[in-house]
């Protein structure tokens, strides 16, 4: 009996876990060089201070990454109430902090409400959005400051998880096209003490979830001692 293995030419489906401080290019960039496939992209960007799921279509399922690009997705995370980066996560250094003594658990609560549903947001300045043929966050890295259009997002859920000032543990589920660096920045504006991404992780993409992903550098070796059709 014949094991029947990937056909990443052909094309195939991969859950990855992207590991913090890759960028989700490096991601494709391993696996392209790794599997020796020219054919590969994944279908939503995360930033390389987040870890979790990452799909990736090689080969002829290249055509259908929008499909996975539109679908809902779910993260985990913490945020640092009282403190403001630029990049709104560890990216940048701290440019202020204020007192969030007064803060309440029930204020916190509520100033979520607001974020919940069909919201407009404005997306981060350092963001890979392109305008003008170039990256936001090259613009944003050279201290210039771009003007963003807010767009329409959905967030069916934006709980807060655990509450142990300064940090917030928080899950959400969203649609595609949702910063979560940018409801981090709206939640501590609405507070008026600022906040800024902690920690971040994609757990969920439709019906995908991040349990089922593997470590890139794990799935290389895993496919390398597999082999090709080996008997059992």
């Amino acid at each position: 009996m014949k094991i029947q293995q990937p056909d990443f030419q052909q094309g195939e489906v991969l859950l990855i876990d992207k590991p913090y401080e890759w960028t989700s290019f490096d991601v494709v960039n391993k696996l392209r060089y790794g599997l020796k496939i020219k054919k590969i992209g994944h279908a939503g960007t995360l930033d390389p201070l987040a870890t979790g799921l990452l799909i990736l279509c090689t080969g002829k399922k290249t055509k259908v990454i929008e499909q996975y690009q539109a679908q809902e997705k779910e993260y985990t995370g913490t945020l640092i109430l009282g403190q403001t980066r630029p990049s709104i996560d560890r990216e940048t250094e701290i440019d202020s902090e204020t007192d969030i003594s007064h803060l309440s658990r029930e204020q916190i609560e509520r100033a979520v409400i607001p974020f919940r549903g069909v919201i407009q947001q404005v997306p981060p300045q350092h963001s890979a959005i392109k305008v003008k043929g170039k990256r936001v966050y090259k613009h944003a890295r050279a201290g210039e400051e771009i003007k963003l259009e807010p767009r329409e997002v959905n967030v069916p859920l934006f709980e807060l998880t655990r509450i142990e000032l300064p940090e917030v543990d928080f899950r959400v589920i969203c649609s595609k096209g949702t910063y979560i660096r940018s409801l981090v920045r709206d939640l501590g504006e609405a507070l008026g003490v600022g906040a800024y991404l902690f920690d971040l992780r994609r757990t969920r993409i439709g019906n995908f979830s991040v349990e089922d992903a593997e470590n890139p550098v794990e799935f290389l070796e895993r496919i390398k001692n597999t082999g090709t059709n080996e008997d059992i």
